[in-house]
């Protein structure tokens, strides 16, 4: 299954590929803008340290993606499929985060729109766990059709941070 957790996806703007350990420093030299953490609940995660947890956690999920400008090839962020359940036939996409100079474009409405094109082949729910605080993140999940299902404070299966949990269902035409 790492393989369709890690697909390769095309669209007019990007590019996603399965995240490898020499996408490290270009992650980084995106990541590195404090302004993309501050609503995020671990806003320090612009620190060295702080981001190599997060890449090596992204790595060895299985599920970690680099996410590169379609036009250029430059490494423009990340995201990731998680919590895969097959059982209960979800999944989670999440720990997405893109250069500034992609936001208030289209550039996370495409990225979105490819995992959950490709996500949909084989589940039937997407979650996303999002900050409470995290307003920019909230309102962008709700422009590609993410519904608020719920939030918890200082919820535990999250070390205790505040979340909303979004979902998109899969298309009555796809099903």
């Amino acid at each position: 299954m790492t393989s369709a957790l890690q697909p390769v996806l095309s669209g007019a703007l990007v590019r996603i590929e399965p995240m490898r350990a020499d996408d490290h420093d270009a992650l980084f030299a995106v990541a590195r803008d404090p302004l993309i953490w501050e609503q995020h609940p671990a806003h320090d995660r612009w620190q060295p340290a702080v981001f190599r947890r997060l890449f090596d956690e992204g790595l060895a999920s299985g599920g970690g993606l680099t996410v590169r400008d379609a036009a250029s090839g430059e490494v423009i962020g990340s995201s990731r499929y998680y919590e895969f359940r097959p059982a209960q036939r979800d999944i989670s996409i999440g720990y997405t985060f893109l250069a500034r100079r992609c936001w208030g474009s289209t550039y996370n409405h495409e990225l979105k729109r490819l995992m959950l094109d490709h996500a949909f082949g084989f589940v039937d729910r997407v979650w996303f766990h999002i900050g409470i605080h995290n307003l920019r993140s909230r309102h962008a999940i709700t422009k590609v059709g993410g519904r608020l299902s719920h939030e918890i404070l200082d919820d535990p299966d999250r070390n205790g941070v505040s979340m909303a949990y979004y979902y998109i269902d899969r298309p009555a035409a796809q099903r």
